[in-house]
């Protein structure tokens, strides 16, 4: 009766094999399941960049607003008739650094030499 157990144990064993560790898992599938979503996550964001893309295309094709634009942004351009104003935002001024100097020698008596030269009315 033991022996019919163990038999039936391992026969057990081998028929479940396959479907936890073999080639076609629940532990294969859960990986594929998690690259399918991250793919489909991707796939939806390069979907939206090639509609955009598209998009400009189209525009560039057909409308000359786009290709107006560009030139203006890109190339600087401006048509013959217009008047080019750049308005150029200063800062204002930033507050000056005060960095400690060298320690000044203590207030004496001066020597000719160091006093200044008395300035001539």
């Amino acid at each position: 009766m033991r022996i019919l157990a163990i038999v039936l144990a391992l026969l057990i064993v081998v028929l479940q094999w396959p479907l936890w560790i073999g080639k076609g898992s629940w532990l294969k599938v859960w990986q594929i399941e998690a690259q399918l979503s991250e793919q489909t996550i991707q796939n939806g964001k390069l979907k939206l960049r090639n509609e955009a893309l598209d998009a400009e295309v189209r525009d560039l094709k057909t409308g000359t607003d786009a290709i107006e634009e560009r030139a203006r942004n890109e190339l600087g351009m401006v048509r013959q008739d217009e008047v080019f104003f750049q308005i150029l935002q200063t800062r204002p001024p930033a507050a000056p650094v005060v960095q400690p100097g060298p320690v000044s020698p203590a207030p004496g008596p001066q020597s000719d030499a160091a006093k200044p030269a008395p300035t001539q009315p």
